[in-house]
């Protein structure tokens, strides 16, 4: 446990299904191990850290709006910029889009190489390359 670290993401999610295909693929392959399950909701767990999607009944919008104030996304370390670009090719198929393709892997700047991807449900990720 580091002083200040994150313990934990919780995102609300409109559909657990697809949230579970396309987060719980996503984690896992990049080493993440499946925590916790219950109705309504899923986690994985790197380390002390953990990341839960639940579609929790107290809900007050049917949908994620990285627009809207509140989080625009979650920036993960995902290894070596070959594993970055497998990533970023397999993610279509388990519900990701790309954002930003046109500057692929520099969307955020010359020194910056990463994915940047959306889910079915708004919610967006960047993969980082080390």
């Amino acid at each position: 446990m580091t002083r200040g670290g994150v313990h934990h993401i919780e995102l609300w999610v409109p559909d657990l299904s697809r949230a579970e295909d396309s987060w719980g693929w996503l984690l896992q392959t990049l080493g993440w191990q499946p925590y916790q399950h219950w109705e309504a909701g899923r986690s994985w767990r790197l380390g002390d850290t953990y990341v839960v999607v639940e579609r929790s009944p107290a809900l007050s919008a049917p949908e994620h709006d990285r627009h809207r104030p509140g989080l625009n996304h979650i920036a993960l370390h995902a290894g070596p910029p070959a594993d970055v670009d497998t990533l970023a090719a397999e993610a279509p198929a388990h519900g990701w889009s790309p954002l930003f393709g046109d500057r692929y892997p520099y969307a955020g700047g010359a020194d910056h190489y990463a994915a940047f991807l959306v889910d079915r449900d708004g919610f967006e990720v960047e993969l980082v390359a080390s």
